[in-house]
């Protein structure tokens, strides 16, 4: 059994139902021999036999994708946090660790992708006394964590955990990702799915009040923007430079979307650099009355600013602020209160407390709710609510909080599922991804810490996460609004930190196309995308003007249990819904006949055809099959 994928329940320690994780299948290609390549040690006794080691036979169970190598095996204790301590064999790839029992039957497998993997520890010293007390730690980034005990004689522990440091975080020590080493071949290319231009026709865009400028071409006005922006029809390209220099980063209003029947626009930004003084910019108050003035209906433009007003008044030490009433007197300003990434980190730990390894269920209200996770995915929804709404009535608004890659992104994409039902389809979910996350410049890097060792640094934050968490609340209010499951969510987040495709590296465009990203890697669309049918809601129904509006609130907010508490096999399983798995029967079943029906009527054609003068048509030749449908 797996944690990720199990043969049995039968005596299963990390046991995950399947419609909550992706099956081993999904996340493994069948693998050409393992190779191993003894440049990666150093020259030791201990590295010595190491490379003894490796020279047994090619283990056949070990899961391996295209490119994916066998770095070294050894004999190990799993300390399992539900069953005790299980004997096997970890093995160590340029990709996963891979864990196989020995003694349990069914085998018990943990497969862990690298980029998983937050934190390694030494547990214990050679002194240590106790039975296991002397092994490795290891810290996820997904929620679990893990412990491995092995003998203390002979410094045993010395090479894998310098193996598992050195692949798990392969930037801390100059090694490439492994995304750049994978040979994965997918029938669609996911690259293909974002066009900035093709995106901004489908709204309705360009169009005589806005119109796309090419200023940031090669990233001199913004290098955290996208070469392509949106902008007034009245504003020029010098118009943009200036209000640049008032805006932190650089990181000038530009239109997110615009609604087709009233033309009020979701403009995004980061907070003008006010300063202690209270500085103006009559550029950047010019430019945001423009704004105001491409829709004729928006008499007070709405700034929304997602932080809480005493954060943004504090932001001021640091050469930050906020739009004063008296330099933007057509503006009004709201704040939504919404913390800052240290608190969603805070946050999220604390819910990792009580749910892993065990869930605290004596007091388990209350634990919840002393984390504030539910109390901060609310203000997040209430905060895209009202940016929704306010569209809704014809009013444009502008959208920032610091830095405008963080919260911004979590309002303004949030807001845009609400109101335009095609980023609800699993195509448009995808683009609403590329285009406000990562072309926009949500610090993907600095925020999940692909492959850097620096486990505490103070930029790490569960912004993504939060943002997807938003979006299954959605689903679970509006279980037929959406053409994608949660298995896709899912899929979304675990492949947030595995390393195996580049849709989520680096913090920027620039930097991508500094790293040749597209050119070198394989997006996670790629694959989604080639097996979309396992990711579709059975429940979808398709509806073109329908705009969403959740309750955010407590009593209808829930905990993602079957994400966040996934690897607890002591937690009731939420079994399929029997309506839902029998639907995905039915379809089953349909296609099977449908198959049928198609090579009877190949076979049926020709006599058919002997026997009339008119060729015959599909309805002619379905009564040759007898189907219960």
């Amino acid at each position: 059994m797996n944690c990720g994928t199990i043969q049995s329940r039968a005596h299963c320690s990390c046991y995950t139902a399947p419609s909550q994780f992706h099956l081993k299948t999904q996340t493994m290609a069948s693998a050409s021999t393992p190779t191993y390549n003894s440049n990666n040690l150093e020259n030791n006794s201990s590295k010595n036999a190491s490379r003894e080691s490796l020279r047994m036979e090619p283990l056949a169970d070990v899961p391996q994708l295209p490119g994916e190598e066998r770095i070294t095996d050894k004999d190990i204790i799993y300390i399992c946090p539900f069953n005790g301590a299980v004997k096997g064999k970890v093995s160590i790839t340029n990709y996963r660790l891979f864990f196989k029992s020995f003694e349990v039957d069914p085998a018990m497998t943990l497969d862990v992708p690298l980029g998983v993997i937050s934190r390694i520890e030494k547990m214990g010293g050679a002194s240590s006394r106790g039975e296991n007390s002397y092994g490795l730690d290891i810290t996820c980034k997904d929620m679990r964590n893990l412990r491995f005990a092995l003998k203390q004689e002979g410094h045993s522990r010395r090479d894998i955990f310098e193996l598992l440091f050195r692949y798990a975080f392969p930037l801390s020590h100059s090694l490439q990702l492994f995304v750049f080493l994978s040979q994965e071949k997918f029938s669609e290319n996911g690259w293909n799915v974002y066009n900035a231009i093709l995106e901004y026709q489908r709204q309705g865009l360009p169009n005589n009040k806005w119109r796309i400028t090419f200023v940031n071409k090669q990233y001199e006005l913004c290098d955290t923007y996208p070469t392509i922006l949106m902008v007034p029809f009245k504003a020029t390209d010098e118009d943009l430079r200036k209000v640049s220099a008032f805006r932190s980063r650089n990181r000038i209003p530009v239109v997110s979307w615009i609604h087709p029947v009233n033309q009020a626009v979701i403009m995004r930004c980061s907070q003008p650099l006010v300063g202690m003084s209270g500085k103006r910019n009559k550029d950047d108050e010019r430019y945001l009355d423009t704004i105001r003035e491409a829709n004729g209906q928006t008499a007070k433009l709405t700034i929304y600013d997602a932080r809480p007003n005493v954060n943004a008044v504090a932001n001021k030490a640091t050469g930050g602020g906020y739009e004063g009433e008296d330099a933007y007197q057509n503006a009004e300003l709201v704040f939504l209160d919404i913390h800052n990434i240290h608190v969603m980190r805070e946050s999220l730990k604390k819910l990792k407390d009580i749910v892993y390894p065990q869930v605290e269920e004596t007091h388990w209200l209350s634990s919840l709710e002393s984390t504030h996770w539910l109390e901060h995915i609310k203000l997040v929804l209430a905060g895209a609510i009202q940016v929704a709404d306010k569209l809704s009535a014809g009013n444009s608004v502008v959208v920032h909080c610091s830095d405008g890659w963080d919260r911004t992104a979590q309002l303004t994409s949030l807001s845009m599922l609400m109101l335009d039902s095609y980023y609800r389809t699993m195509t448009g979910f995808q683009v609403l991804v590329q285009k406000e996350w990562i072309s926009f410049g949500h610090k993907f890097s600095s925020r999940i810490g692909h492959g850097d060792k620096n486990h505490a640094d103070a930029d790490r934050s569960p912004i993504f996460v939060q943002f997807i968490d938003c979006v299954w609340q959605m689903t679970k209010q509006f279980p037929t609004a959406f053409e994608f499951n949660e298995l896709f969510l899912m899929t979304i987040l675990d492949n947030l930190y595995s390393c195996r495709f580049g849709t989520f590296l680096y913090n920027c465009e620039s930097v991508r196309d500094n790293m040749e990203v597209k050119e070198k890697t394989v997006s996670l669309w790629s694959m989604i995308n080639s097996e979309n049918r396992k990711y579709i809601n059975p429940f979808y129904t398709k509806e073109s003007s329908r705009v969403l509006y959740p309750v955010a609130s407590m009593r209808h907010l829930e905990l993602w249990v079957s994400y966040y508490i996934r690897w607890n096999p002591r937690i009731r399983q939420q079994q399929q819904n029997p309506v839902e798995q029998r639907y995905m029967e039915m379809l089953a079943l349909r296609d099977q006949y449908l198959k049928k029906l198609e090579e009877l009527q190949i076979s049926d054609a020709p006599r058919i055809a002997n026997n009339s003068n008119s060729p015959a048509s599909p309805m002619q030749l379905v009564h040759h099959v007898q189907t219960p449908l």
